[in-house]
């Protein structure tokens, strides 16, 4: 692994925890919701050999504190890029909620994008009629009564664990990094501050033809109903979709399966150069 080059930037009033590391093509990584920059653990030392990595943690996520102001994370992410005077088209790699950042940045800047890496994720907009995990309900009124610890756990059950899997059935050194990692963001969300403002002024939802990139759509086995409907629904409208299911995996599929998520991303990330 590369020497690691990282800290805080001063990103419109919020500081955002950074790393970079590598030379060569910028591959930015972007956390799901329920997690923060820990999520790419492994991607961040197997990709820094051939590529200038980028992670961050997203704003009141991870080490970057919430701060009392309006934001998006879409202005967040184009201010951390021209801190870090990253200027060439980049590959953007993202999580749930990192993903649809992701494909908004793509279709906002379609300049500035060489390539698009849904992990689990789903276009800005999207409404799909599939039901929910049977935890969810559950887990919002832990919510609503404070019980973050409640809360943390039945998320992990529902985003980690994933569908049809028990606890006892997945990794407990990973699974107890995500419980960790959520239970951290639902502190910060406690403290309400700051106004998250919507990425796109057009949800990527409707535009997903006009999509010119590359696009590769990797989805858990284990993730919810909507995941996976939103996953097809990409797959069919997205003129240069790629699809792969990583089997025994959940909605955080690079950290049940290291090995063969990023053995997908780097088949992928070979044919942008052939």
């Amino acid at each position: 692994m590369m020497e690691t080059v990282g800290g805080y930037a001063d990103i419109l009033g919020a500081n955002l925890y950074y790393e970079v590391s590598g030379q060569g093509q910028p591959l930015i990584m972007i956390h799901a919701g329920v997690a923060d920059s820990r999520q790419w653990n492994s991607e961040f030392a197997r990709f820094s050999d051939g590529y200038r990595v980028v992670r961050y943690d997203l704003r009141g996520f991870g080490r970057s504190e919430p701060v009392n102001a309006d934001y998006s994370h879409m202005s967040d992410l184009d201010g951390l890029l021209a801190f870090l005077a990253i200027e060439e088209p980049v590959v953007l790699m993202g999580c749930s909620m990192g993903g649809g950042l992701a494909m908004d940045y793509a279709l906002a800047k379609p300049s500035r994008v060489k390539a698009l890496i849904m992990v689990d994720a789903g276009p800005s907009g999207l409404k799909l009629d599939v039901p929910p995990h049977p935890k969810a309900e559950e887990a919002e009124a832990a919510y609503e009564a404070g019980n973050l610890d409640l809360v943390a756990e039945l998320e992990t059950q529902i985003w980690f664990d994933g569908m049809g899997r028990t606890p006892e059935e997945v990794d407990p050194k990973m699974r107890a990094l995500a419980f960790e990692m959520n239970r951290q963001d639902l502190m910060h969300d406690a403290k309400h501050l700051g106004k998250r403002l919507p990425d796109a002024e057009i949800p990527a939802a409707g535009r997903l033809e006009e999509l010119r990139v590359p696009v590769l759509i990797v989805v858990g086995e284990q993730d919810i109903p909507f995941i996976q409907a939103a996953a097809d629904l990409m797959q069919a409208r997205i003129p240069s979709a790629k699809k792969v299911v990583i089997q025994d995996a959940a909605h955080l599929p690079n950290m049940d399966h290291p090995g063969l998520f990023q053995d997908a991303v780097v088949e992928f990330l070979n044919d942008l150069g052939s």
